[in-house]
């Protein structure tokens, strides 16, 4: 399927014509759409959703951006995400995540952010593209891979360097109590 952001060209235009301005796009909840074969002019909706983080690493690549940052709650890429061994990813190869399978357990949340970089870092047309995935609050830092994850085609090694030690977020706590609305 081609999936195309129909307004690039709107937004390129904002880029280069209003360097002041900021232009928002690709936050979810877009309308998906798609061409009527009959009359390709003429758009029609479908019934699908557009993941935010998939439409943020096709708009960043289409722009030939040289990154493309993604912020969470929850900081970068952890290997065994909650449990005492947990530890943080300071630099990832696309090809150590597709390997290691980083974030498909966790197909709602950080699973699309992790394949938002891949894509991201495997389409742009840089060599020196770079994704990075870190917490809101450390978006200042992760500029210079103080904080998050940043996701490059060349890491030496193994394809992974890890942070220091550090103390790894408590995965979020389910009430055992019915929710009460009223």
């Amino acid at each position: 399927m081609n999936h195309r952001i129909i307004q690039i060209d709107a937004i390129k235009t904002i880029l280069e014509q209003c360097p002041d301005i900021l232009p928002i796009a690709c936050g979810g909840g877009g309308i998906p759409v798609s061409r009527i074969p009959s009359n390709p002019r003429t758009l029609t909706g479908v019934e699908a959703v557009i993941d935010k983080d998939a439409c943020g690493a096709k708009l960043a690549a289409e722009l030939d951006a040289d990154g493309f940052i993604i912020l969470t709650d929850g900081g970068g890429i952890w290997q065994n995400f909650g449990k005492p061994n947990a530890r943080e990813m300071k630099k990832a190869s696309p090809e150590y995540l597709e390997g290691t399978k980083a974030g498909k357990n966790f197909p709602g949340s950080m699973g699309p952010k992790i394949q938002a970089a891949i894509d991201f870092v495997n389409n742009s047309k840089s060599p020196n593209a770079w994704a990075a995935i870190g917490d809101l609050r450390d978006a200042s830092k992760i500029f210079n891979n103080e904080e998050g994850t940043l996701v490059m085609k060349d890491v030496k090694g193994e394809g992974v360097v890890w942070r220091e030690q550090k103390a790894a977020p408590s995965p979020p706590k389910q009430s055992k109590e019915p929710h009460k609305s009223g």
